[in-house]
């Protein structure tokens, strides 16, 4: 029986199936990726054929129909692995890219390119953030006007996770005056007018590519738009409901698995002829942290169920966004301090979780943006 109520043992199921994959597939090459900088195409051709990268999306797709509980539960399971890098590289692909081509696309386009999104042999990138417009997504210069039977796209895009090797990228665009006049685009790698301006060197999610995205005279098809011209910002607001609850899902997990390490650490390392387990105040603040996590893992879950009832989840999602962002870094950096010299050193799975954390408090929604999202909404 699930120790969770929204849990199902189809749930718990899955949750198996994703920690074997990550021991055998993961985990003993994730160091050489991190050096690499991406994560191998092979990888998630192997994801796909285990049916983990189409499980909200059509039978006919290739997907398994599930629901956002479903979703969560692979998103949290994946997130017991201490690359983070990895993980985003997935997580974009199935819950950030992907969704503007399932919510968005019609049938003519879900059925020539969610096949091989589903099967890992096309991967997607979501090319939104600009150098003058992140959270404000607003606030983007990039445009596209018609030329007949064409649509011509100019501008640039930032940050952009799956960059490098994506295949198909979904556009964000300016397609009128009006400030929310913003359109949704499909292009493909190797356009004529697109370029992959360089890759990207972050501090943290080095086994992620990420890239700068270059539009000059780009021309796509007008069929290449996806879904109702100018009402793109709009696609981007709902998707980000999806988007943020993977990466909340991402920082809980690492919450768990970063206490995981530091309670099996702090019991074996001694110090004063005593293990740091026996010092209280060790033990207290372990104990607090571990409290945090499940209270945050609970809302979690509660938001997913909400989704999965039809509620609008734009208030609650932007709180545990900005409570899950932050409670991450307050807990790795926690277990890390407890880690002493060690937990400095490059390599460690402690260190790498700190210095993975710190995105989750900014990418997909900044804390600051994410509480006036939810302080608007009273």
């Amino acid at each position: 029986m699930s120790e969770n109520i929204y849990l199902s043992p189809e749930h718990e199921t899955l949750r198996e199936q994703v920690a074997r994959f990550l021991a055998r597939e993961v985990e003993p090459f994730a160091e050489q990726w991190e050096r690499d900088g991406c994560v191998p195409r092979e990888v998630l051709r192997k994801m796909g054929e285990a049916g983990f990268l189409g499980l909200m999306y059509s039978a006919r797709h290739g997907g398994a129909e599930a629901d956002a509980l479903t979703n969560l539960v692979f998103a949290e399971a994946l997130s017991q692995s201490t690359y983070g890098g990895f993980i985003i590289t997935v997580l974009v692909h199935t819950d950030m890219a992907s969704p503007h081509l399932h919510h968005a696309g019609n049938a003519a386009q879900q059925a020539r390119y969610m096949p091989g999104v589903t099967a890992g042999r096309t991967i997607t990138a979501v090319a939104i953030t600009e150098p003058g417009a992140g959270s404000d997504v607003a606030g983007l210069k990039t445009t596209a006007r018609r030329d007949g039977d064409e649509l011509v796209l100019n501008g640039s895009k930032l940050f952009i996770t799956n960059g490098v090797h994506a295949d198909l990228y979904f556009v964000a665009a300016r397609t009128g005056t009006a400030r929310h006049a913003i359109s949704m685009f499909i292009v493909e790698k190797g356009t004529p007018g697109f370029t992959v301006g360089r890759s990207l060197e972050k501090t943290g999610w080095l086994s992620s590519d990420t890239a700068e995205l270059v539009f000059e005279d780009c021309r796509i098809p007008a069929a290449n738009l996806l879904g109702e011209q100018d009402k793109g910002f709009y696609s981007v607001m709902k998707n980000f409901q999806t988007e943020r609850i993977a990466l909340a899902a991402m920082a809980v997990g690492h919450c768990a698995r970063a206490l995981e390490l530091t309670l099996d650490y702090v019991r074996d390392r001694r110090a004063f002829g005593a293990t740091l387990f026996d010092k209280q105040v060790v033990r207290q603040r372990l104990a607090m942290l571990d409290a945090k996590t499940r209270a945050a893992r609970q809302y979690l879950y509660h938001c997913a169920w909400r989704v999965t009832q039809g509620h609008d989840v734009v208030q609650d999602v932007s709180m545990l966004k900005s409570l899950t962002g932050e409670l991450v870094n307050e807990v790795v950096q926690a277990c890390q301090q407890f880690h002493g010299g060690m937990g400095y050193m490059r390599g460690t799975p402690i260190e790498r979780l700190w210095r993975d954390a710190r995105i989750l408090a900014i990418g997909g929604g900044a804390t600051e943006v994410m509480l006036d999202e939810a302080a608007k909404r009273y």
